[in-house]
């Protein structure tokens, strides 16, 4: 391979994408792509450019001094931007924003390929982006411009990185502004797409991975199932999707699909409504195996509601639950989401 993409994940959740030649520097890389990484000495010697490694492989080399990076730092993935090459896909957690380094968020032009109700829930909107599509993590999300109102709205991908064709989950919201446009919204409108943003995103997984998805909250993971599936993943996943009513649950095809594409992966469906017929009725926190647990050496994803994700927060506390990592994100209509 010729070049790597590296994700530059910025403290202020701007994500910017750069190719980084074989044998090239991730500071020379970011220099080339107008991106002004901190950075004093470029020698390995003072540790300005110090940064965190979140996936892929790397080498260091030996020609920076302790000083700028112990042994102990190295060992817990800090790099040193002026020194590592990279020698795969890599992202890289950059501690600084995105407009002290000089760089801005990434905008792109869709057209609306189709509309697709799902009950009176939601709608999957699939925009054809071309040659210009967005690289992305998968989970991270972007601001969509709607078109007449002067105001964008915040979607999550549900499709996976890498494809011409990509899709959204988005929640029915009656009056909404978005809701309202995809009314009318017509194959071949335009669409004004700004990003990626966002923190939460799969990570390389390290051990077993547990998703809790609320409403359109399921929307990321869509989008970390087909990754993980096209990477042939032998991790253990588990999903519980949680709704409030039974119309609300959808894509229930597409989650059954990865159970074949994924040899240990399992779901289960919850619906709040005490009414429903449902055979599991109740919150996404009483419907949470424990060896789903595994004992805390877990990775937890979260998204949905603000309620659910600060019910699901209290019920780990009160339940002494400590994942390993915990990556949560919460959403609310009309506002833009925000990750931890």
């Amino acid at each position: 391979m010729s070049s790597y993409n590296i994700a530059l994940n910025f403290e202020d959740g701007v994500t910017r994408f750069i190719e980084c030649k074989a044998g090239e520097k991730v500071l020379d890389a970011a220099f080339r792509a107008k991106i002004n990484l901190p950075m004093d000495c470029a020698d390995g010697v003072c540790g300005t450019c110090k940064c965190r490694a979140e996936s892929g492989r790397y080498d260091l080399g030996d020609d920076y001094i302790e000083d700028a990076l112990s042994e102990d730092e190295k060992r817990n993935g800090l790099v040193l931007a002026c020194q590592m090459v990279p020698e795969s896909d890599c992202v890289i957690a950059v501690p600084a924003s995105s407009s002290g380094c000089k760089t801005e968020q990434s905008r792109f032009t869709t057209t609306v390929a189709k509309v697709e109700p799902h009950n009176d829930a939601a709608v999957v909107l699939e925009l054809d982006a071309g040659e210009s599509a967005p690289v992305f993590l998968p989970g991270q999300y972007v601001n969509i411009d709607v078109p007449g109102s002067g105001q964008n709205r915040s979607y999550s991908f549900s499709s996976a990185p890498g494809q011409s064709t990509i899709s959204f989950l988005i929640k029915k919201i009656s009056g909404g502004v978005m809701s309202t446009w995809l009314e009318s919204a017509q194959p071949g409108d335009k669409l004004d797409l700004i990003g990626p943003f966002g923190s939460f995103y799969l990570r390389e997984p390290q051990r077993p991975l547990l998703f809790l998805a609320g409403g359109t909250g399921l929307a990321p993971f869509l989008s970390m199932l087909e990754v993980l599936a096209r990477g042939d993943s032998q991790r253990k996943v588990h999903m519980v999707y949680g709704v409030t009513r039974d119309l609300d649950l959808v894509k229930v095809d597409a989650i059954e699909a990865y159970t074949a594409r994924l040899p240990h992966f399992s779901y289960a469906t919850v619906v709040a409504d005490a009414v429903s017929s449902h055979p599991r009725k109740g919150w996404v926190t009483q419907h949470i195996p424990a060896d789903a647990l595994n004992g805390g050496d877990v990775d937890v994803y979260l998204c949905g509601p603000p309620p659910m994700v600060d019910a699901v927060r209290k019920h780990f506390d009160d339940n002494g639950v400590r994942p390993s990592s915990f990556h949560y994100e919460k959403f609310t209509p009309n506002a833009s989401a925000r990750a931890v």
